[in-house]
Order: structure tokens, then C-alpha cells, then sequence
């Protein structure tokens, strides 16, 4: 028996080499274990478990930034661009000029300029600087050539507006406006003149530390005479300018603020004269709310969006970049051409001779209908309309033609050699007289014509001696052979075959 407190050998044993088997073990295999058994020995024999990263593993990892679209290609030094696009706003501008990067590469000529801020808007251009996008877009617009101006931002713009920075507003205009005073030749009436001074904001009716709330309408009344400023900053060079909306943003709260802003940007960009582009329902499904998948330009579904739900991927860019895209060739393309003009003295071109032309043509009545005549009304009866006769028949006075003997439209009855005149006098001929009738009309046939007369009742049909009188007619008709018509053997049919042969010569 063993004594109390002690440990078996044996036991001291199996604790040692586990010992050493957990010295041995790395440190990686100690955080894998089982679900749920607790213990690394579990997973020493082969039992199944997920990893468990450290705290400060999970502090190093790398967070993507989808707030930076990747850097623009490097542009061709052999080639000259003739048109550039400068591209300004916030970090949607940056994507948007990646996309549009990616729709001009097929033509090396058309550069697009890349001039954002990161986290910038209207309200603040950055964080530690007073400087503003008007005053900012005006600086850019001085150094680099541009022909056409795209402009996108807000996202940072959802915000209070503090009464302190209404303040700095006021005191950079009043340096701005004695600064343009400056550069004038009447400083000094320009200066005494009430209606050039520059009036600051009104006081929102709280104290001088109060805020003006996001949504409001004095904030919207501040917010669009900036988006005023900014838009007249962006046309300072004269050339075409494009607004670009935001598109849906992931939650409801911040999707009906991009509504918000987008009609605020509608109504002053087109006031101003600037070309709005919306791009809202590109990036919404069916039923108008926000999604991350869609088709691309090209009809394929794919992710548009980032990961935060702001910003996109390189598809979205490339979908985004198609509207304004879009915008930006129609402009192209309906360039005036420059035409040539003639250098040399205008000469007035001869006037043509023409003849005069009467003032009134003749006068025709519409209410009297003419007579027979087939002319129709103007028409010159003296001159023939066709020099042949048959033409001028069937043509114009519309008479049929004649049909040939015998062709299929050819009615003539009887058909054959014998007429219908020859034919009624030998039926005539053949024919018994019949017995005389009181008052009884006569018929008597010819060629051409028939004629009726009438007999009077009175006269005898037999002469002095008691014999019947002979008429001429009954004479001529004496005299005149009767004939007969030829009669026609019906066709037989043919004879079957091995009829000659009895009853069995077929089969001969």
C-alpha cells in the first residue's frame, strides 16, 4: 500500500513525459484547439478544431482603404494630348476619374487630370486650412489647360454647419473683394458704393457658438450659394462643366441625405448653365433601393461597390465613368466644324432671266358639266392625244376591242363556220307555214334586219278559181334546196384490249 501524500512512480512517470511532450509542442499548434473539448491534447490525436488568431494578430491586418482609387497609368511620353479633362471633388472624383482613365484608353489624345481632395467638400475644403474648392477650383483652372470640367462630391458635406465658420467665410470674402478692388482703376467709388459690399450671412437667431442643423432651410440657403460659388469658379475658364449627383449610398438615413444633396445640386447646376449627370439609377435594384451587385456597362452582373458601402470597385468606376462619358462625347461630337470662308471681294451673283409668270390663269367653271365631249376640263381638243386610231379608242374613250375568232374571250354564238343569219333562214326554210290567222304579223328575216308588218284579215287566201294562192316567199323557199346538217357520229369508245380473243384473250 502506498503511504498518504505520495505519488506512485508510475504516476511521477507519465507526468514528466507529459511535460516534456507540451515543451515540444509550438506555440501555434496551443491556440488550435477542438470545439469545444478545452485542450491541446485533443488535437494532438488528430482532433478537429479552428484557429484562434491573438489579439494583436488581429490589430495588425491590413485595412483597405476604399477611399483611394488605384494610381492613374502612366501616360505615353511620345504622345501629345490635345484635349484634357480635369476631374475635381472628394474621393468619388478620384474613382470617377479612374473609370474615365479606363473609357478614353483607346484614345491617347484625351487626358484626364486627376484634382481631388480626399475627405474634402463645401463646407470644408480641409480640416486644417481655411482655403475653399471655389478659391481652390479657381488656382487649378489657372495652371492647367482644360477643356472640359467634371466636378463630384458631398459624401463629407452631411454635417452641421458651426456659426464660427460663417464668420471666417465673411472675412476671406471682404479680403477677396478689396483685393479685386485693388486691381481696378476706380478703387475709390468702388469702395463708397453700398450695393459692392459683400453681406455676411444672418445670424440664425442663437448664440455666437450655436450650430445651423444638417437638413435645414437655412442650411440649405447657405449650402447653395456655395454650390453658386463653386460653379462659377468652375466656369471661370469657359468651357463646358459637368455636375456629377451622388449615387446610393448603404442605409436609409444616408441614402436620403444623397437625395437631399442631389437636389440641391440639380437645381443650381442648371441655374448656373452647368450640365447635371445622374447617375442614381445605376447603382439601385428594381425597387429603388441600394445594392452592391449589378450589371456593369456592358450588361454583366458584377460588384459595383465597395466593402463600406460608399465608394466602388473597378467595375462600378467603369459604370460611373459611362455617364459622364456619355455627356462628354455628345459635346465632342456636336463641335462646330471651322469652315473656310472666301478671302477675296464679295461680287453679288447675276440675277437669273426668267420669264414672267402671269398673276391669274385661266378661269374654268367647276359648277357647269360639258357636254359630250370626252375632253377633260383645260384640255386642248384641236390636238390628238395619240396618233393611232385604235389607241385613241380603247385608250381614252375606254372602247373594247374585238376579240379574234376563236380566242377565249371571242362569245360569238353560234361557234363554227355557219353565221347566226344563214342559220335563222334555214331554220325558217324547213320550218311548216303555218294556217292564216286573222290580223296574224307577218316576221319577215334578213341578213341584217328584222321587219313586222301587219296583214290585213280581209284578204283572200285563194285566187278566182278556188286554188290556194302561192306567195313568193313559199316559191323561193320551193325553189331553194333543203338542207339538211350534216349529222355527227357520237365517239365511240375504245376497244378493250383481247376482245377479239374470247373471253380469255386478255390473258393472251
Amino acid at each position: 500500500m502506498l503511504a498518504k501524500g505520495r505519488l506512485p512512480h508510475w504516476s511521477l512517470g507519465a507526468l514528466a513525459l507529459g511535460l516534456a511532450v507540451f515543451l515540444a509542442v509550438p506555440a501555434s499548434a496551443q491556440r488550435y484547439n477542438r470545439a469545444g473539448s478545452g485542450n491541446f491534447f485533443g488535437n494532438l490525436f488528430g482532433g478537429s478544431g479552428t484557429y484562434q488568431q491573438r489579439p494583436s494578430e488581429i490589430e495588425s491586418a491590413p485595412q483597405v482603404d476604399y477611399s483611394r482609387a488605384p494610381a492613374p497609368k502612366k501616360p505615353d511620353p511620345t504622345i501629345i494630348p490635345t484635349t484634357s479633362i480635369v476631374v475635381m471633388g472628394d474621393s468619388m472624383a478620384d474613382w470617377l476619374a479612374y473609370g474615365l482613365e479606363d473609357a478614353f484608353s483607346d484614345a491617347p489624345e484625351i487626358a484626364v487630370i486627376r484634382q481631388n481632395k480626399k475627405n474634402s467638400g463645401l463646407l470644408r475644403y480641409e480640416f486644417k486650412s481655411d482655403l475653399d474648392w471655389w478659391h481652390a477650383a479657381r488656382d487649378i483652372l489657372s495652371r492647367q489647360k482644360a477643356d472640359y470640367v467634371v466636378m463630384m462630391l458631398g459624401v463629407s458635406d452631411k454635417q452641421n454647419i458651426r456659426e464660427k465658420d460663417l464668420a471666417k467665410d465673411a472675412d476671406k470674402q471682404d479680403a477677396d473683394k478689396k483685393t479685386t478692388d485693388d486691381k481696378t482703376a476706380d478703387k475709390t467709388n468702388q469702395d463708397d458704393d453700398p450695393d459692392n459690399a459683400i453681406i455676411a450671412p444672418e445670424s440664425p437667431g442663437k448664440k455666437a457658438n450655436g450650430v445651423i442643423e444638417f437638413r435645414s432651410d437655412q442650411w440649405a440657403e447657405i449650402y447653395s450659394r456655395r454650390i453658386d460659388a463653386t460653379v462659377a469658379a468652375l466656369k471661370s475658364k469657359g468651357v463646358p462643366v459637368f455636375w456629377v449627383g451622388l449615387p446610393s449610398i448603404r442605409g436609409t438615413r444616408a441614402t436620403a441625405d444623397a437625395v437631399y444633396l442631389n437636389d440641391l445640386y440639380r437645381a443650381r447646376a442648371e441655374r448656373a448653365g452647368a450640365i447635371y449627370v445622374d447617375v442614381w439609377d445605376g447603382f439601385v435594384d428594381e425597387a429603388g433601393k441600394f445594392t452592391t451587385q449589378g450589371p456593369d456597362f456592358e450588361g454583366q452582373v458584377r460588384r459595383l461597390r465597395s466593402g463600406d458601402g460608399v465608394y466602388f470597385t473597378k467595375a462600378g468606376a467603369r459604370k460611373l465613368a459611362h455617364y459622364v462619358e456619355r455627356e462628354i462625347r455628345r459635346y465632342m461630337n456636336n463641335r462646330a466644324v471651322p469652315v473656310a470662308l472666301p478671302t477675296g471681294p464679295l461680287i453679288p451673283a447675276p440675277e437669273a432671266k426668267s420669264a414672267v409668270r402671269p398673276l391669274a390663269g385661266p378661269v374654268l367653271p367647276l359648277t357647269v358639266t360639258p357636254g359630250n365631249s370626252d375632253e377633260l376640263a383645260g384640255g386642248n381638243e384641236a390636238r390628238p392625244v395619240h396618233s393611232d386610231a385604235i389607241a385613241a379608242s380603247v385608250l381614252v374613250k375606254g372602247d373594247p376591242v374585238a376579240a379574234p375568232a376563236g380566242r377565249a374571250d371571242d362569245f360569238a354564238w353560234p361557234r363554227g363556220g355557219v353565221t347566226p343569219a344563214s342559220a335563222i333562214s334555214a331554220a325558217a326554210s324547213a320550218a311548216p307555214e303555218p294556217e292564216a290567222k286573222p290580223a296574224a304579223k307577218a316576221q319577215i328575216r334578213t341578213d341584217a334586219k328584222t321587219e313586222t308588218r301587219s296583214e290585213p284579215a280581209s284578204e283572200p287566201k285563194v285566187d278566182a278559181k278556188g286554188k290556194p294562192k302561192v306567195t313568193k316567199p313559199a316559191l323561193e323557199a320551193q325553189a331553194k334546196p333543203k338542207q339538211v346538217p350534216p349529222q355527227q357520229t357520237p365517239p365511240r369508245p375504245p376497244r378493250p384490249i383481247g376482245q377479239s380473243g374470247g373471253p380469255f384473250g386478255f390473258f393472251r
